[in-house]
């Protein structure tokens, strides 16, 4: 696969890569003036070599010209001092450079994941080897480069001061192999970005295989997919070999830019001598071209050619999976619509159907289900039946196959990720806590939130032993020191904070006991908006306005008692869980919508059967 790369390489990413030093003035700054120092003996090699022949050893005075000889040692010392000083100085350009290639990239991983896009298995490598790739080809290059400029430009510099007819010898050759590097790094670019593209799909192949590595063996499809496998392993290897191919040539650049000047220089010595100059100025400007020039130039091609070319193409294909972030939409200059004019936030499922797969059995079939604003709805049935399936289509992580899913009157799948928040939150059973603050992990989904606040929240879901025992608001969380239902209580406090009206439970109390199961839901039935419940224990059901029953092919939706009557698998559910006798149903009489259930929209949750199948 050739994929076609720009005429310069580097050219439309020097914003990018020179914003760091821009970003850190004074750091560039000392950068610049250790970075003189170490040019010292570029620029004087060649005086102290000329003044050491011409009025040391030709003259006859030897110790003389050993002791510019060793002015020119104090100088190379100089040069190492300023190299010193200026390697770190460039580490401080290139961490927070790498650092913010992380999360360039992990955001928009992130981004794509909730945006409900497919799962990019080549965003592995970017994170990994593509970003490690580029911090060190961006050292590698800043050093290079610098170098190069300070070494040549030190090197021509003591050649103007010493014997500037020496310079036509110089520089022609020198910008024909620069030249000449340049049109050949064009093709090489070309073929380094083929080498990471077919690392790309080797990476992706490789973690498809791995996720369905059980399903490939009861299909028996271990062949097939390790032949695919194979084939992108053999075009990543002949990517490489194509590279391969192209590096040896910047020998030839190497030879016209470094030693050409040299062989021109020994060519024209006997008529520079005639002309008037003098066996120590010709032996000074040997030194600048070998001691300078040659070895820049060497390491500028070795640099380039390398280092330069993993950079480019590296942060080139980072930067087209995760662009820039478009500027925020200017602020709206409309009044704001007062709360009675707010669209009513609920959950309507309109026909949904979802499958796991083209040829799977459907999880749900042509399910109507409405949940008005306010309501407390428990979503109970035998496991793998559906319960939490239908609570990652009612939040956007899931696409219904066929159906439609408002919440709020909007798609959740359609919205962006900072809408859905807005508009629900889930709480899964296994709970995320990142290392940090305390009150970073609380405050997550509501950053504005005052101590205040939070601290109404702990209480409120039963929270405040454990902030207790990690010393207060303020302290460190580290997740493994956790239990699961600690986790558990940090991500509840944290739903409780959320400002968005829908809250899903989906088995988010499993860790924790009976007691503190209740006093978690029990708090999020008394918040303001609506609740839904994946349930796990009977109680959960019990303490719920309404219960929807996911069995099979159907689906029972009601008050406790009604549900009771209508479905005997609600039945039998309720005898296992709390390990007594299934209570008897009550007569057709007593069945009815609860008298408490909330009034928006027809005040009753209503599922509907799903429609019969001719």
């Amino acid at each position: 696969m050739n994929v076609r790369t720009p005429r310069d390489p580097l050219l439309p990413l020097l914003p990018l890569l020179v914003a760091p030093l821009r970003a850190r003035p004074g750091l560039l700054l000392r950068l610049i003036l250790w970075s003189l120092v170490e040019a010292v003996p570029a620029l004087l090699a060649g005086h102290l070599v000329a003044r050491a022949v011409d009025h040391g050893f030709a003259a006859g005075h030897p110790l003389r010209g050993l002791g510019w000889l060793a002015l020119m040692g104090l100088g190379v010392f100089a040069g190492a001092w300023g190299t010193r000083q200026a390697y770190p100085l460039l580490a401080r350009v290139v961490e927070p450079f790498r650092d913010d290639l992380v999360r360039r990239v992990a955001a928009g991983a992130l981004h794509q994941a909730v945006a409900g896009h497919p799962v990019d298995a080549s965003g592995v490598s970017r994170l990994t080897l593509q970003v490690e790739m580029v911090r060190e080809a961006y050292a590698g290059v800043l050093m290079v480069v610098r170098g190069f400029l300070l070494t040549v430009g030190g090197a021509l510099l003591g050649m103007v001061f010493l014997t500037p007819s020496v310079l036509p010898l110089v520089l022609p050759p020198l910008l024909a192999g620069l030249g000449l590097f340049l049109a050949l790094l064009r093709r090489m670019a070309g073929a380094q970005r083929d080498v990471i593209v077919a690392d790309e799909r080797v990476a992706e192949a490789a973690g498809a295989a791995c996720a369905a590595a059980r399903d490939i063996t009861a299909c028996g499809a271990e062949d097939g997919v390790r032949d695919r496998l194979a084939e992108r392993i053999d075009a990543q290897a002949a990517a490489a070999r194509r590279l391969a191919v192209l590096m040896p040539a910047r020998v030839l650049c190497l030879a016209v830019a470094g030693w050409l000047p040299l062989l021109l220089l020994l060519v024209a010595a006997p008529g520079l001598r005639s002309g008037g100059l003098t066996t120590g100025a010709v032996l000074g400007a040997a030194t600048y071209v070998t001691g300078g020039l040659q070895p820049a130039v060497r390491s500028l091609i070795q640099g380039l050619g390398g280092s330069g070319l993993r950079l480019a193409v590296a942060l080139r294909r980072i930067l087209e999976a995760h662009p820039l972030p478009a500027p925020p939409p200017a602020p709206s200059t409309r009044p704001r619509a007062s709360a009675s004019a707010r669209p009513a936030h609920d959950v309507v499922l309109t026909a949904v159907t979802f499958a796991y797969g083209a040829h799977a059995a459907p999880v749900l079939r042509d399910l109507d289900l409405t949940v008005p604003e306010g309501a407390h709805l428990a979503v109970v049935g035998p496991s793998g039946i559906g319960k939490s399936t239908l609570a990652g289509l009612i939040c956007g992580t899931l696409r219904p196959d066929r159906g439609r899913i408002l919440v709020a009157g909007r798609p959740p799948a359609a919205l962006s990720p900072a809408d859905r928040s807005a508009v629900r939150v889930l709480v899964p059973q296994e709970a995320y806590v990142f290392s940090g603050g305390l009150m970073e992990n609380l405050c997550l989904l509501r950053p504005d939130a005052g101590e205040d606040e939070v601290t109404a929240a702990v209480a409120a879901v039963g929270a405040v032993p454990l902030v207790t025992r990690l010393g207060g608001l303020g302290a460190q969380v580290d997740p493994a020191a956790l239990s699961s239902g600690e986790r558990q209580q940090i991500a509840l406090a944290r739903a409780y904070l959320s400002p968005a009206p829908l809250v899903v439970l989906d088995e988010a109390t499993c860790h924790l006991d009976p007691a503190a199961e209740a006093r978690a839901e029990e708090a999020f039935a008394r918040r303001p908006g609506s609740l839904v419940v994946i349930a796990h224990r009977i109680s959960s059901a019990l303490r719920a306005r309404h219960v929807l029953v996911l069995d099979g092919d159907r689906a029972v939706g009601g008050a406790h008692h009604e549900v009771l009557r209508r479905s005997l698998l609600y039945r039998d559910l309720v005898g296992h869980w709390s390990d007594e006798a299934p209570p008897e149903a009550p007569p057709d009489g007593a069945a009815g919508d609860d008298p408490g259930a909330p009034a928006a929209r027809g005040g009753t949750v209503r599922a509907i059967l799903p429609r019969s199948r001719s």
